[in-house]
């Protein structure tokens, strides 16, 4: 199709046939037929004639193409003429506009080369001139004039650079640099003269000529700039030197208070005094209170090097603190423009503000911890540009902040001892079950403690010295989880020798065990409650030391053996709930596979040995849930771990009753299912609010209750034939040990003889061997069922939803 059209008869699928019938759909439209076979001829003359034309049209195509072409060949070659005679007429023009213009071209460099030459001999004259001017002006001392005059001389000489090969250009050159020599050496024999090494200063004040001598030294090379501020401030500051020597008593750290007080009178004497002599942009005064700064830590790192074993801690918290404040009196009043050029080492990044343990610095310190995670995601904002004098003197106390640290650990220990004994004395906190198990007071007071420490050594120091914080932080975390929290944990009757994961899971059969109290239930809710703060505190704790502590020295913080130490206290706490409650239920369970099943001569209400578990159940379960609210998943852990210790016992005890009745394994059975009942609810058991329990629980009871009832389901079984009970036991069991099978044949009493064939039986019919297959389950499929055995189990099915 090359045009698009709705005639049918261009379609691809035209059909002649169904045309027709559309033309004539009825024998009435045959009487038309004349008409419409005119109109179709009339359309196959018109379809002719058209294409008659469009043939004709054709025959001359390829002649008047051949012709175009020869036009257009014809068209190019004129094009190419005309284009060469442009480029020739092109060349010889511009070799006319090069005649034309070579005098002018001439004219041009001639110029160039005249005006350079006018300009050196100009700035030659001034050169000349200003070095017989500037070497009879520093002659007569005249200062002011000289420092306008020697920039102007240094600026000319930079254009004869290239013309120091000529000799008169080299002696001016020479010249001048000698003049900046005498210049220098006159200037500072002026202001030693003025300011002399020894003795007094003189009375009389600056002089106009020195000020402009220090206008001068800004031009000259910058060594005698420094010279100059060197010995002004050596001068200025050797007073400071013999009042405060180390055998003065004003030395001390006890009245560090007076180099302060020294420095900050002597700056505003210096003010007065010489404050107009120097430049602004010299910031003498900066430079005088940081060469201070270095004088002062050198003297005291050495005077408390000397007298290490008289510093005590008050005494050295005293000197920082007042240090520090000085710190930041100087970071007020200057900018720190000079620590950069200065001797002394460029301050130490101080930590960053994010901290919530900041967060009440100025306000009340007994305020509880609350370290949230949204405080740890915020940008991090160095202290940099608001203190840059931070440890500029109070860095000489690191050394000996090993003195502070003893002292935490001296208070720390302290601390936990009185923890141990208030505990002693006031006994577990009195349980308050609307707001959930009541987390002890005492770890509060020791994170509030731990955070004035870290506060406290983080203003003193954020290197080594935080390190050493750290780990008397980690001491006292293990000692507060070990003798506070482990170590008032209610001990068990059959546990004597400490708190093991072995002794804590041993089984005690047929004993009884000592119940805990009310009380003792709390507290053990209390200790994990505890446990799970101080676990949640520490982890954010070591956040906020990384935060704090130097970017070199962060990997080597880390508290997570004091985590897992947590974590430990908070898994026995969880075990000894368990404990309880499963040594609770064992005479329960001891009393079940002593009872006489064989005997059993009708099926009943749920036997008493199931009312008991219940009842211990009810007993202990809600005083835990509650006493858990404010840890949920804890409660939760006990729930699984008490399942997954409840049910194999059951199962264990399930395998003891031998042998067992068919209407005994229907009791069972009803006593099952009301215990996979109670199991199912037992997270919102005795619980107005009804909570649905968690789907990990839920599995974990269907799938082991299921199975104690899949057994009782093969025991009611009949065990002829042979081959279709032990299809049935594989179908609904699909446990291939003889073990199991063999304690099934068992609890139905068959004889030793029997036994051994069905085990033979057993071990035939078997699925295959390879992994992942699922030829047991096809297997038993196909096993036939007995009517009797589907009747019996349909009633009993039926009678456990009517008991329910």
């Amino acid at each position: 199709q090359v045009f698009p059209s709705q005639d049918p008869l261009d379609r691809a699928d035209f059909n002649a046939v169904e045309y027709i019938n559309a033309l004539f759909p009825t024998e009435q439209s045959l009487a038309n037929i004349d008409e419409v076979v005119n109109k179709i001829r009339l359309k196959i003359r018109r379809l002719d004639d058209n294409i008659r034309t469009v043939v004709r049209g054709q025959t001359n195509v390829g002649q008047d193409g051949r012709q175009a072409l020869e036009e257009a060949q014809k068209a190019i070659q004129q094009l190419f003429g005309k284009i060469k005679d442009i480029k020739d007429k092109a060349e010889k023009s511009e070799q006319m506009v090069k005649e034309i213009t070579r005098d002018i071209k001439q004219l041009d460099h001639a110029k160039r080369h005249l005006t350079t030459s006018i300009t050196t001999l100009n700035h030659l004259h001034m050169l000349a001139g200003g070095v017989d001017s500037l070497e009879a002006m520093t002659r007569r001392r005249q200062y002011g004039e000289v420092a306008n005059l020697l920039q102007g001389v240094v600026n000319v000489l930079e254009h004869f650079n290239k013309y120091m090969g000529i000799p008169q250009i080299r002696q001016l050159s020479e010249r001048v640099k000698a003049a900046q020599n005498e210049l220098g050496q006159q200037i500072l024999a002026d202001f030693e003269e003025a300011f002399p090494s020894q003795g007094t200063k003189r009375t009389g004040g600056p002089s106009n000529v020195l000020r402009d001598a220090c206008l001068v030294a800004n031009v000259l090379d910058p060594r005698i700039k420094q010279e100059i501020i060197k010995k002004f401030i050596k001068q200025h500051l050797s007073e400071y030197l013999v009042l405060f020597q180390e055998n003065q008593d004003v030395a001390w750290l006890d009245k560090i208070d007076r180099r302060y007080a020294w420095i900050k009178r002597q700056l505003v004497d210096y003010e007065e005094k010489y404050g107009r002599m120097f430049p602004a942009e010299w910031c003498m005064t900066e430079r005088i209170a940081v060469d201070f700064c270095h004088i002062t830590r050198a003297e005291l790192s050495k005077i408390m090097r000397t007298r290490a074993k008289e510093i005590e801690v008050k005494l050295l918290l005293f000197a920082i603190q007042r240090t520090t404040n000085f710190e930041g009196l100087l970071a007020k009043r200057f900018s720190g423009c000079t620590l950069a050029d200065g001797t002394g080492k460029k301050p130490e990044v101080p930590p960053p503000s994010t901290n919530p343990f900041l967060e009440d610095e100025t306000g009340a310190e007994t305020d509880e911890i609350v370290m949230e995670k949204s405080d740890t995601d915020k940008p991090k904002k160095p202290k940099v540009p608001d203190n840059p004098f931070h440890g500029i003197v109070s860095k000489c106390f690191e050394p000996h902040l090993y003195v502070y640290i003893e002292s935490q650990d001296k208070n720390l220990g302290e601390l936990i001892d009185r923890f141990v004994a208030d505990f002693k004395a006031q006994g577990p906190p009195k349980p308050n079950v609307d707001e959930g198990g009541a987390v002890l007071p005492s770890c509060a007071d020791l994170f509030v403690y731990y955070k004035k420490c870290m506060v406290q050594c983080s203003q003193l120091s954020t290197g080594e010295p935080m390190i050493a914080l750290t780990t008397i932080f980690q001491k006292y975390l293990r000692e507060y989880a070990w003798k506070i929290l482990s170590g008032n944990l209610p001990k068990t009757t059959s546990s004597s020798g400490g708190l093991t994961i072995t002794s804590l899971l041993k089984e005690k059969e047929g004993s009884e065990v000592a119940k805990f109290t009310f009380e003792e239930l709390c507290l053990i809710c209390s200790i994990l409650s505890t446990a799970e703060y101080c676990l949640a505190t520490t982890q954010q704790l070591e956040e906020k030391l990384k935060e704090k502590v130097d970017t070199s020295l962060m990997e080597r913080i880390n508290l997570t053996g004091e985590m897992d130490t947590f974590s430990i206290v908070i898994s026995n706490s969880i075990q000894l709930l368990v404990q309880d409650l499963d040594a609770a239920c064992d005479p329960a369970l001891t009393a079940m596979s002593k009872m006489q099943w064989q005997n059993v001569e009708h099926v009943g209400d749920q036997s008493p040995y199931v009312t008991s578990v219940i009842l211990h159940i009810k007993q202990n379960v809600p005083i835990i849930r509650d006493n858990l609210a404010s840890t949920r998943k804890y409660f939760t852990q006990f729930c699984i771990k008490f399942a997954n210790s409840f049910i194999p016992k059951f199962i264990n005890h399930l395998f003891k009753c031998k042998p067992i009745s068919m209407v005994g394994a229907e009791q069972l059975l009803l006593d099952t299912h009301s215990l996979k009942m109670v199991l199912l609810d037992l997270p919102s058991i005795g619980s107005q609010v009804v909570r649905k329990a968690p789907a990990s629980y839920t599995k974990i009871v269907v799938k082991g209750m299921t199975r104690a009832e899949m057994i009782l389901k093969v025991v009611m079984a009949p065990h002829e034939p042979p081959v279709v009970f032990v299809d049935n036991y594989i179908k609904l069991l699909a446990d291939c040990s003889t073990d199991t099978f063999q304690k099934i044949l068992d609890m139905k009493g068959l004889k030793r003889s029997e036994q051994s064939s069905m085990l033979d039986l057993f071990r035939l019919r078997l699925p295959a061997p390879p992994p992942g297959g699922d030829g047991s389950g096809s297997l038993s499929l196909s096993a036939p069922t007995p009517e009797q055995e589907s009747s019996r189990i349909r009633k009993l099915e039926k009678l456990i939803k009517k008991r329910l």
